[in-house]
C-alpha cells in the first residue's frame, strides 16, 4: 500500500530547515530479505509544534517513544546486515503504528497525560502530520519491500518495540513478548525457542495482544502481503542502557538467525 503525499497550502511546512527527516534507513544497500522496522524510535517533536505543550520530562517517558528499541534495532541490523527503517519523530505527533483516523493515531491523552498540542486540531493539521511524517515513512517501507520482491525473494519483517516494566500497579513479569495476529510462521517457533532459555519469561501476545488493536505495520505491510513477520516487545528496563541493548540484540540474533535459516527465510552465509 502506498499513499500519494499531498501538501496542503493552508499549513506551513511541519519540518523546518535543518530538522531531521521523517524517517531514516540503515544499510540501504543490503541484499538481505530481512527488514527491521522501528516505528517508535525517537521522541523528537518538530520545532513548529513547540513540544506539544508538554513538560520536557514527559518526552523522556514511554508515552513519547519506545525506550531502548532503536538501540536493539541498530545492533540487530548490523548483525544481520539488513535494512532497518526507523521513525524520525515521536508517536505523540502521530503514531506510525496506528491507522490514520484511529482515535489513538494523534492522542489527546496518553497514559493519563494530557497533550495540549493535539487538542482541537483542524483536519488540515491532521492531514499535514499524515503527509509529512506518517506516509513518507510507510511509503519508504513499501518501496524497500518491493525492491526485495523484485529481486525474486520474499521479504521477512521484524518489528521492534518496548514496554514499561509496570502498568497501573501491575508488575509485568515478561522479559519480552512475541506478538502475532494470524501468521505464526515466525512467532510460534520463536516463542518455543525463547521459552526454553533459562531465566527468560516470554509472553505469547503479552503484554499486548496484536489484534487489540491490529497495528498498521503488521496489518498493511505484513498480513495483507503474506510476508513472514513477527513483532517483538522488550521490557524497557532491560534495554535502557548500552549494555542491556547489546545483550538483548545478541540474544535475539542467536535465536532468530538459526530459525530463519531453518524456515528457509534467510540464506546460510558462506
Amino acid at each position: 500500500m502506498r499513499q500519494q503525499v499531498e501538501i496542503h497550502a493552508t499549513c506551513p511546512p511541519l519540518l523546518g530547515p535543518g530538522e531531521p527527516p521523517a524517517w531514516e534507513l540503515r544499510n540501504h544497500d543490503s541484499n538481505s530479505p530481512l527488514v527491521i522496522l522501528c516505528d517508535h524510535a525517537h521522541n523528537r517533536i518538530p520545532d513548529a509544534l513547540g513540544q506539544l505543550g508538554l513538560d520536557p520530562v514527559h518526552l523522556g517517558d514511554h508515552i513519547a517513544y519506545d525506550i531502548g528499541a532503536l538501540a536493539v534495532a541498530d545492533r540487530l541490523a548490523d548483525a544481520f546486515a539488513c535494512r532497518m527503517f526507523a521513525a524520525g519523530y515521536s508517536r505523540l505527533v502521530i503514531d506510525l503504528n496506528r491507522h490514520p483516523g484511529d482515535g489513538s493515531s494523534i492522542p489527546e491523552v496518553r497514559d493519563q497525560v494530557t497533550i495540549p498540542g493535539n487538542r482541537d486540531l483542524h483536519p488540515d493539521q491532521v492531514m499535514q502530520r499524515e503527509n509529512e511524517l506518517f506516509w513518507p515513512y510507510h511509503n519508504a517501507v513499501t518501496s524497500g519491500l518491493e525492491q526485495i520482491r523484485e529481486s525474486g525473494r520474499t521479504p521477512v519483517i521484524l518489528s521492534l518495540h518496548s514496554f514499561t516494566p509496570s502498568f497501573r500497579g501491575f508488575e509485568r513479569p515478561w522479559h519480552l513478548g512475541v506478538l502475532w495476529d494470524r501468521d505464526q510462521r515466525l512467532s510460534g517457533p520463536l516463542i518455543h525457542r525463547l521459552a526454553r532459555l533459562p531465566g527468560i519469561c516470554v509472553g505469547d501476545n503479552q503484554p499486548y495482544h496484536a489484534r487489540n488493536p491490529l497495528g498498521f505495520t503488521m496489518d498493511v505491510h505484513c498480513e495483507r502481503n503474506g510476508y513472514p513477520h513477527v513483532l517483538l516487545e522488550i521490557r524497557q528496563d532491560l534495554i535502557s542502557d548500552t549494555r542491556g541493548a547489546a545483550h538483548w540484540a545478541r540474544l535475539l540474533h542467536s535465536q532468530l538467525r538459526p530459525l530463519l535459516i531453518e524456515l528457509a527465510l534467510l540464506e546460510i552465509e558462506p
